[in-house]
């Protein structure tokens, strides 16, 4: 035993395990947690009492917001989003969040509070197994030994959310822990064993690559996620112009690559656009950055991309060949592997590869942007979209629930700045929107927040409107009501001869829902008053509802139907 540790450890002055807690977020870099007190986690709320002037607390109206309001936080700062909640219900009300961040690889630390250890297994008041509930959705689940072990723990809990792929990660603390008291001293975890970090570059996948690039004639690359992850939207830019290959984006890629740029040739997938569905076909070479070939991209697998040969980027091993067979894996960081790639690819042009995109931009613009932006009658989501883009000149945040709205404000907004999209991705839930955009709007405070969420959508997180309004986080919320849950009406319509069972929505008087929080609100039900209701959402200083009438029966084309080859996607 040192002896000297312990004399070292006898000058250090004990505290609070719930004080070095919330220390050891602090060392972390922690500015701003979400979270919702409860008697399991209050030692720690006590705590955060006497840190206010450092650590700024929003509380939320259910544990599901503060979830998605960490998500929403990690998605615009980069940084680690943090949630802390009670035991039992407070713990299992944050799983959904919890799947949600990892489908789509947020980097999450979420602090659940736990009954005192000598109650544990004993079916205690407000006690779950919340590891092994949390196990298949976390990077890491790991209950806090002692007291002594706080600020191991935090910092390899932060280690592991935001390395290689990021993550959420469990951090549960009994309440006894919280209470004892120990020496505290900052622990910087350094010691990776076991910890898949960022990949190195490997020459040899690199030269195959560079074979394949450098003698491609029908090229396309794939953005996904990644790229945003990596922070490599320079290096992606750099490449494409080089390589002169036509981008395309999956929905959580959207806003890596500008959507003005001449080698953008549109969103990827079901509800993506015509070109690059119908031409995924025709490549002799896909070169997939950060994405994972959701089957939502990639329609019916084994007709997916037959003619082409595929380079995939990704920090993810397991990924390579997983739903597509991949000729080139690149197990790498997007930026690094980019870099290399630039160095090495030729500068090239296809411009009567690009004239194909072009023609086929052309078909759907005739068939489907002509009839939602300019409609004979009535408001269409697409309208409302693009005229957000132009007032907003693309530089705001788009946070989305999931739905209509999701796919239209995707298609329809022009994104020219990095980090200007935050959706719900490979979970699609529901009520993500509200508590995402909360957190988006403090994850990156200089910037306009608009949340754009159906009637649906709104109704499953509707109480965080009184976070928002107690906060004064100004969000600009646009509510787009058709009175039905749209995506699933419109599959009823298509697939099942319109029987519409239980889609169609009785909505409450959103308006005095907006004046009973004190946030102020307009409504727009005809075409003449939208431009100017959207610049006074836009103008007002703080958080403001916006509700859109929208047409009831309206569609969200193209879409490649379930179970089709992307280049079977309909037009109508």
């Amino acid at each position: 035993m040192n002896t000297n540790l312990i004399s070292l450890r006898q000058d250090i002055p004990s505290i609070s395990g719930a004080e070095a807690l919330i220390k050891s977020l602090l060392y972390e870099g922690v500015d701003t947690i979400f979270g919702y007190p409860g008697g399991g986690i209050m030692p720690a709320y006590d705590a955060i009492y006497h840190y206010k002037n450092q650590l700024r607390h929003i509380l939320v109206r259910h544990e599901q917001g503060a979830i998605h309001a960490a998500q929403g936080y990690a998605r615009t700062s980069g940084k680690v989003g943090v949630a802390i909640v009670t035991s039992g219900p407070g713990a299992t009300n944050i799983i959904t969040g919890i799947a949600d961040a990892y489908a789509d690889s947020t980097p999450l630390v979420c602090i659940t509070g736990q009954v005192g250890t000598k109650l544990l297994g004993s079916d205690a008041f407000q006690e779950v197994d919340i590891l092994n509930i949390s196990l298949a959705v976390t990077k890491w689940s790991v209950q806090i030994p002692d007291v002594a072990s706080i600020s191991k723990v935090i910092s390899k809990a932060f280690f592991i959310a935001k390395s290689g792929r990021p993550g959420p990660v469990i951090v549960d603390i009994p309440k006894d822990i919280q209470f004892a008291l120990s020496p505290f001293e900052h622990f910087e975890f350094k010691n990776p064993t076991g910890i898949k970090q960022k990949p190195s570059l490997n020459g040899n996948q690199l030269l195959k690559a560079s074979d394949l690039l450098n003698t491609c004639k029908h090229p396309m690359i794939l953005v996904g996620q990644g790229v945003t992850l990596s922070n490599a939207e320079k290096e992606l830019l750099q490449f494409a112009e080089k390589s002169g290959f036509p981008v395309a984006s999956t929905l959580l890629g959207l806003s890596a690559f500008p959507t003005n740029h001449p080698l953008y040739v549109g969103m990827l997938g079901m509800h993506g656009n015509y070109a690059p569905n119908i031409l995924t076909n025709e490549c002799d070479l896909i070169l997939a950055i950060g994405m994972r070939f959701d089957d939502r991209v990639t329609g019916d697998a084994s007709r997916y991309g037959k003619s082409a040969k595929i380079i995939h980027i990704d920090v993810d091993e397991s990924e390579f060949g997983k739903v597509v067979h991949c000729d080139a894996p690149i197990h790498a960081d997007a930026k690094e592997a980019l870099l290399a790639l630039t160095s090495i690819v030729k500068e090239q042009q296809f411009d009567s590869w690009l004239d194909q995109f072009r023609n086929y931009k052309n078909i759907e613009n005739d068939k489907v942007e002509m009839p939602q932006l300019f409609p004979n009658e009535g408001i269409t989501m697409g309208k409302v979209i693009r005229i957000l883009s132009e007032e907003t000149k693309g530089d705001a945040i788009i946070v989305t629930d999931v739905g209509q709205h999701q796919m239209i404000a995707s298609r329809y907004f022009k994104f020219l700045n990095n980090r200007s999209l935050v959706t719900s991705g490979g979970l699609g839930t529901m009520g993500f929107c509200l508590p995402a955009s909360m957190g988006a709007n403090l994850g990156a405070p200089n910037r306009t927040t608009i949340a754009v969420v159906g009637d649906g959508g709104i109704q499953m997180t509707i109480q965080e409107l009184g976070t928002i309004v107690s906060e004064s986080i100004p969000v600009k919320i646009i509510l787009l009501n058709n009175g039905y849950l749209g995506m699933v009406r419109q599959w009823q319509e298509m697939f099942f001869e319109k029987r519409y069972s239980f889609v169609e929505m009785s909505n409450p008087n959103f308006g005095l829902i907006a004046q009973g929080y004190g946030l102020p609100y307009s409504m727009v039900t005809e075409p003449s008053s939208l431009v100017t209701e959207i610049q006074r959402m836009l103008e007002h200083n703080g958080p403001y509802l916006l509700e859109v009438s929208v047409l009831q029966e309206d569609n969200v084309f193209p879409m490649v139907p379930a179970g089709c080859a992307v280049n079977e996607i309909r037009l109508e």
